[in-house]
């Protein structure tokens, strides 16, 4: 391959419409910009025409009106390129063109579906929320499923003008109308041209920004809500809800719609919020972990140009956790955020006869009466018949059979009531939001009820709901769903990045969008507790408003690098924090990143690790991306003459991979090399602490970095040095540089690992 080469390159999506399917496919193509001939002033009038000229349409007089109604959209901050509609015939037409690259196939994606903000220690008295940073001026755009302007989040009381250099409009739909913009709502698009060129016949009753989903005016109350007043989920988590950087403005693009999302929209999204001026991207989407390669992703790509163009990028980790290797949106320019547990439960408690009260965890919505109940033990409630026979007692259920099949017995035998007992140690939200009053316990509360009922001739029980409790202990710990690195697509940078508020976050949300039942009746709210890595990439986002706000010439990759070595790597038992899905055990960087994130702190970090576009086309090519791949990234020309796999990132990982013949006296070696900046004041000097690393030498040279200036730079070296055959998948530490005053503690996870791809699970 020619790595010389200097060219751009222009991408285009099309689907095709084969003979033998009813529904089109959807690709993407990549040409060379160059050959574009001369007689064309724009890529948009070059690609009508090559339109115009592989068309089957044998009519003349049709060519234009055919060409118009193949045409999807045009790219050309994102990604320079349009996306058509094409016959199997026109496609094959198209790769016989002059400047053909390549091709790869448009796909569905998947969205990764108040107190979180004290929980991060941000408030009006003390931390980041001290005026002016609020994140005023900072402009927000979230690629989502849209907005419901009229909740009080969007309010602009107290916002500023909207910034000058703001592009953006409120595009107007079904009941929608740029009336409902203001001064904390500037910009609301919507796009659904590939969602419709797959599936031809479809009618959109909402075709607008307008939110009938809930997912996005609750991702994007999260990052920059305005303070909305009298916030619960049906009494639950009752107070007042703010974004994270409530001063912040937001701009929708929505492209989540209820019949699916189209990569082609999510692009002409980017692409717009890139012409339109955001200063940060939230995205709480991705494709699947099978189809997450860097240069087959075309998020990947867009979110490149994003980068070249000072955009900061927070997304989504995916939800298929807690196995190895299940992480998405982890290219290095990116913050890919994963998902965690904050310091608030929600209870209900059975109260037994004898005075005995067991909490459990629930989220059930109805009015219950307090009066008590008959409690009768029904084993493993598999028989509806005698379910239906008893269903005005309270039911014991023992978890003999699927606790979600005893939960759908249940449900179809409209009992009144009904205790659940299970071994699971982590209960889906799916069974504490149950649409009927119910207790899910463990054994061991479990066996307190049955003794109870064997013990007692006329066995009763009381149910009390909306129990909300604050400052528990442990928290945060890293949540089951939460998808685990390492990135398939490029493991040598360790991911996910940070651990953000995931688990049942409350947030606004549409008020025409279901959020549960109780018995068969649906119930509405204008707020929602929600959980999963959608929710956690907002909050990096809106923290990483309040960075921006403070530090404007801040490259994305020093507030990425703020983030990443303020943060908290204990929980507020000042333990190491915890991972749900492995019996509690302290998280490793695979699921956790750096920590959790600390809003506070980021905002002076002392040092950061620092990169620019060409550092990771190094990367790339250090991972022997051909020259057509490279430019489907970047518009500059790049030699691929410097290649490396050591980014400057904040974060180490290294894999001491057995060869199958290794022995105990086989030695594993890997030096890193990394360059910080001083953001702090000039005369700082800091020294280098590891900790952790068991059985594993850590070597750091220099020791010691001094800065004179500020903004100076200092380049050190840390090395890795141990068995091949390690004592366990994973060892994991930190190496920390303190400054000699006592104010900055500047932290970076390193990790030395054995896992392949072929390893999915902890050991």
């Amino acid at each position: 391959m020619n790595f010389l080469h200097t060219l751009s390159t222009v991408l285009f999506i099309v689907s095709f419409h084969p003979f033998t399917r009813a529904k089109p496919d959807t690709y993407i193509i990549h040409m060379d910009p160059s050959a574009m001939p001369k007689a064309f002033s724009s890529h948009h009038s070059w690609y009508f025409s090559m339109l115009s000229s592989i068309s089957d349409t044998s009519e003349a007089a049709s060519a234009s009106s055919t060409v118009t109604s193949k045409h999807l959209y045009t790219y050309t901050h994102s990604i320079n390129g349009f996306s058509a509609t094409l016959t199997l015939s026109e496609l094959e037409s198209l790769k016989k063109s002059f400047g053909y690259l390549s091709f790869t196939r448009d796909r569905p994606l998947t969205v990764h579906t108040t107190h979180t903000s004290q929980f991060l220690g941000l408030n009006s008295v003390s931390g980041a929320w001290t005026a002016p940073n609020y994140g005023e001026d900072v402009i927000i755009g979230i690629v989502d499923s849209g907005i419901w302007p009229e909740s009080e989040s969007y309010s602009d009381e107290g916002m500023a003008q909207v910034p000058t250099r703001w592009k953006g409009k409120c595009e107007s739909g079904t009941n929608f109308n740029s009336s409902f913009c203001n001064k904390k709502l500037i910009g609301a698009r919507f796009y659904n041209k590939g969602l419709l060129s797959s599936h031809p016949k479809l009618t959109i009753p909402m075709n607008s920004p307008r939110d009938i989903n809930g997912h996005g005016t609750h991702t994007s109350s999260i990052a920059a809500g305005n303070s909305a007043k009298g916030a619960s989920y049906f009494g639950y988590a009752s107070g007042t809800a703010n974004g994270m950087a409530p001063r912040a403005h937001i701009a929708m693009y929505k492209v989540v719609w209820r019949y699916g999302t189209y990569t082609s929209d999510v692009l002409a999204a980017i692409d717009q919020a890139i012409q339109d001026g955001v200063d940060i991207l939230s995205l709480s989407l991705g494709l699947s972990v099978d189809n997450n390669v860097l240069d087959d992703d075309p998020i990947a790509v867009a979110t490149f140009a994003a980068m070249e163009k000072g955009i900061f990028i927070a997304a989504s980790a995916g939800n298929d956790g807690p196995l190895y290797w299940s992480l998405v949106n982890g290219a290095p320019w990116m913050l890919t955020v994963a998902a965690g547990s904050i310091d608030r439960e929600f209870d209900g408690i059975l109260t037994l006869g004898n005075g005995v009260q067991i909490t459990f965890e629930s989220l059930y919505p109805g009015n219950f009466s307090r009066n008590q109940m008959p409690l009768i033990v029904m084993d493993e409630c598999a028989s509806l018949e005698e379910l239906r026979q008893v269903r005005n007692n309270i039911i014991v259920c023992k978890d003999h059979l699927s606790i979600s099949d005893q939960v759908e017995n249940a449900e179809s035998a409209m009992v009144s009531a009904a205790v659940f007992i299970s071994n699971y140690s982590y209960l889906s939200e799916l069974h504490t939001r149950s649409s009927f009053p119910a207790a899910f316990i463990g054994l061991d509360d479990g066996q307190t009820v049955i003794d109870y009922i064997k013990q007692n001739s006329d066995p009763r029980g009381r149910f009390q709901f909306r129990k909300t409790s604050i400052g528990t202990k442990p928290a945060p710990k890293a949540d089951a769903y939460s998808s685990r690195g390492p990135f398939l697509s490029c493991p040598n940078v360790l991911k996910p990045d940070i651990l953000a508020p995931g688990s049942l976050v409350l947030a606004s949300w549409s008020p025409v969008s279901e959020v549960t039942k109780v018995g068969s009746h649906p119930l509405f709210s204008k707020f929602n507790l929600l959980s999963g890595t959608s929710m956690a990439a907002p909050h990096a986002a809106g923290v990483a408003a309040l960075v921006k706000k403070a530090h404007p010439d801040w490259s994305p990759a020093a507030i990425r690098s703020a983030i990443m070595t303020t943060a908290n790597p204990f929980d507020n038992n000042l333990s190491p924090i915890k991972d749900v899905s492995n019996f509690n055990q302290p998280a490793s960087p695979l699921d956790i990143g750096a920590g959790h994130i600390n809003p506070i702190k980021a905002l002076d970090p002392g040092l950061v690790y620092d990169a620019t576009p060409e550092d990771y086309m190094k990367l790339l090519c250090a991972m022997n991306y051909t020259s057509k791949k490279i430019r489907m990234f970047t518009k500059l020309s790049h030699d691929c003459m410097n290649r490396s796999l050591d980014l400057n990132y904040p974060t180490f990982i290294a894999f001491f991979n057995d060869d199958g013949l290794s022995t105990s006296a086989d030695k594993f070696e890997q030096e890193f090399q990394r360059t910080v900046t001083n953001v702090g004041k000039e005369g700082m000097a800091y020294t280098a602490k590891v900790t952790g690393m068991d059985g594993i030498k850590v070597m750091v040279e220099p020791p010691k970095l001094v800065f004179k200036q500020k903004y100076e730079k200092q380049s050190y070296k840390l090395r890795l040095e141990g068995p091949k055959l390690l004592k366990k998948d994973v060892i994991f530490g930190a190496l920390s540089w303190r400054d000699d005053a006592g104010k900055y503690m500047v932290t970076s996870p390193i990790m030395a690992t054995t896992i392949t791809s072929h390893t999915v699970t902890h050991s």
